[in-house]
């Protein structure tokens, strides 16, 4: 099917005088497969009808009392994991918490009640974990041999082995006994998978595990693999399959709305008419990154504005990647540090049209800010988009002067012009309902916990997209820094950047598991969904710049696409 209704051209040249003797580079990107026509025909009021609002409201009451019936460890965790999995936990927030406070309770207690279970015991450590509780790499000791290696004859015990290989990516820093873990759960179930004999679900678990670990998926797309995996299970509950399917069919519902009005937005605005024709139109893309960091029904304000910026970012990444020169780039960033309308007749009109895009749009998210949370935000947003530029100004320099930088200068700069300030400073006002005047005070203090996520989603870009980049003259990235400090081949370089990704995850976890937020646990979620998202979008390539294989396949199966329902 042809999603777009026609071609958008890319442009070398722009109508302002100045651009006549500037030489101009075009990166030649592919134009959108989303066409607003295309996009406003989807309907997204199926699964708002009562009927279905009515049966998800029964089918939750009968999951809350399975939750309470439960009252063995064991399935107490299995159950809570699979409510999880299947993307419904958030609507059993003070049950879940219940159990696990007499969980933990009962572990401190016998902090050995699951011994000799290494499935069970590597699932209570994680969800501990991932909910909060304090809990040591120590409940693993038993499993060890007096080499303190794991021992061989656990290889027999292959979901326990999965469940344990999952288990380590909750490492934090410093804790060996996970990385320990890491590599021989990786080592022996990457053979199991090639023996013949292996169940066909569990070798598909194993393989989906084995591409990216559950800690680092965006937790949207899991869902939609996990209900299709759990509907073919032989313990498959048809209560929960329902309440699955249904609740991921309402929410999808709720995006494509969404995605309907910043389409409308964004064709209203017009931003890449003419003069501006030579960025990636990349709207639905832009929308996607936005659900893989918050993805709750009740968050559409935080969607809608978070897709606005990410638009922007995008149209003035271009210009200071590809198209602007160092004057121009430099007379730029100056007006975004001016911030006066008034003050732009000096910019090339691509120029001015992009600032006014971006003026007038923040403007209009701040007063909505101000209407609904009573704070002036602009002067923290204002900040977020001339940090934003000095970044790219600092690589269009580097890349125009031929500098190369060093890893280290790379990656101080990389993580902010991957677009951290925006994205930080818009989203602690979005998301958060009521922001105190102590936290207003120390905001920036909170940047301590996303240079993290940060540099795994540029890290994660440049492993998807430097080679393209490079050889159309951008800044060198990280894998061409590392190349160059070590005279390593690329396969080399490739492999220190997963190395460096994986150790800057150990970090993160270290601060999302020992720091507490002014702003509760939204931004610490938000913290995890922009590196997992980063994994999400480039695993695979440049999932962002060329969307036309697996990005859009995940745009049907998450927006446009109901999971298959019969029940009503």
């Amino acid at each position: 099917m042809d999603y777009s209704s026609s071609s958008s051209s890319s442009s070398s040249s722009s109508s302002s005088p100045s651009s006549s003797i500037t030489q101009r580079r075009s990166a030649n990107f592919e134009p959108t497969i989303w066409s607003n026509d295309y996009l406003q025909s989807l309907r997204d009021d199926h699964f708002m009808d009562e009927k279905f609002k009515s049966r998800i409201e029964k089918l939750k009451e009968s999951v809350k009392h399975l939750l309470y019936e439960t009252k063995d460890i064991i399935h107490q965790l299995k159950l809570i994991d699979t409510l999880s999995q299947l993307g419904v936990a958030h609507h059993f927030v003070r049950e879940i918490k219940d159990a696990f406070g007499t969980i933990y309770s009962v572990m401190n207690i016998n902090i050995n009640i699951l011994k000799d279970d290494l499935f069970s015991t590597s699932l209570l450590f994680r969800l501990l974990r991932e909910h909060g509780f304090k809990v040591s790499q120590g409940v693993f000791d038993g499993f060890k041999d007096e080499n303190g290696n794991f021992q061989l004859s656990l290889c027999d015990d292959i979901k326990g082995m999965l469940s344990l290989y999952e288990a380590s990516y909750m490492a934090m820093e410093g804790e060996d006994a996970l990385e320990k873990a890491r590599v021989f759960t990786t080592k022996h179930l990457e053979g199991i998978i090639e023996k013949d004999d292996i169940d066909p679900i569990l070798k598909e678990h194993i393989e989906h595990a084995l591409e990216l670990p559950m800690h680092w998926r965006m937790p949207r797309l899991h869902t939609h693999w996990f209900i299709g995996i759990h509907e073919k299970e032989d313990n498959m509950n048809p209560v929960l399959l329902e309440f699955a399917k249904l609740d991921f069919n309402i929410l999808q519902s709720t995006h494509r709305k969404e995605i309907k009005q910043c389409s409308r937005w964004w064709s209203t605005l017009n931003l890449l008419d003419d003069d501006l024709s030579f960025s990636r139109d990349r709207l639905v893309e832009n929308y996607l990154f936005a659900m893989g960091w918050v993805s709750k029904a009740k968050f559409s304000f935080y969607r809608e504005t978070l897709t606005q910026v990410n638009c922007l970012i995008t149209v003035i990444d271009d210009i200071y990647d590809t198209y602007g020169s160092i004057q121009e780039l430099e007379l730029f960033t100056s007006a975004v540090d001016r911030w006066d309308v008034n003050d732009i007749d000096y910019l090339p009109k691509f120029m001015k049209i992009c600032f006014l895009g971006l003026f007038n749009t923040t403007n209009d998210t701040a007063y909505k800010v101000l209407k609904m949370r009573n704070v002036n935000c602009i002067p923290y947003l204002k900040k977020s988009w001339l940090e934003l530029c000095k970044a790219y100004l600092m690589e269009a320099n580097w890349a125009h002067s031929d500098y190369k930088p060093t890893l280290k200068e790379y990656l101080d700069n990389g993580w902010i012009s991957i677009g951290a300030f925006p994205i930080f400073f818009y989203s602690c006002f979005c998301i958060n309902e009521a922001i105190s005047k102590e936290a207003l005070e120390i905001l920036e203090n909170f940047l301590i916990i996303m240079r993290q996520p940060f540099v795994i989603a540029r890290l994660c870009n440049d492993l998807g997209t430097s080679t393209e980049e490079v050889n159309r003259g951008d800044v060198n990235k990280s894998i061409q820094c590392y190349m160059r400090e070590k005279g390593v081949p690329e396969t080399i370089a490739r492999e220190h950047i997963q190395d460096l990704i994986r150790e800057t995850w150990k970090e993160l976890n270290t601060k999302i598991f020992t720091m507490s937020s002014l702003f509760d646990v939204s931004l610490n979620n938000l913290a995890m969904n922009i590196a997992r998202t980063g994994h999400f979008m480039y695993d695979h390539g440049d999932g962002f710049g060329i969307p036309q294989h697996k990005t859009k396949d995940r745009v049907i199966s998450l927006f446009i696409k109901p999971i298959p329902f019969d029940k009503m």
